[in-house]
This record gives structure tokens, sequence and C-alpha cells, in this order.
């Protein structure tokens, strides 16, 4: 959790200092692209506890 509020707070200040420095942001600017990148990490993971539960029974 406490890399979770690091990594936030991280982007939040980064966001800042694009918006001061009058840059775009290296991220979707819409919500719909925000949600694609959220579907990507959360299909990355699924695939990857899926793996690993695999590999376990497969050890056993």
């Amino acid at each position: 959790m406490k890399l979770t509020v690091q990594t936030f707070l991280a982007g939040v200040v980064l966001g800042a200092i694009f918006s001061l420095l009058n840059l775009q942001i290296p991220a979707p600017p819409t919500l719909a692209g925000v949600m694609g990148v959220v579907g990507t990490f959360i299909g990355f993971v699924i695939i990857q506890r899926f793996s690993k539960v695999k590999n376990n029974r497969e050890s056993s």
C-alpha cells in the first residue's frame, strides 16, 4: 500500500510539473484512454496470477 501511495503522489507531482511547463502529459487525456491502460494492467495481472497457480499445481 505504501508503494501505491508513493507512486500516486509522484504522479500528482509530475502532472503538476508538466502542467506548469505547458507540456503534454505522457498519458491518455480522456477517461476512455485511462480505462484502456487500467484494463491492460488488469489483464496482465490476471495472466500472471493464473500462470503462478498453474505452475504451482504442476510442480505438486
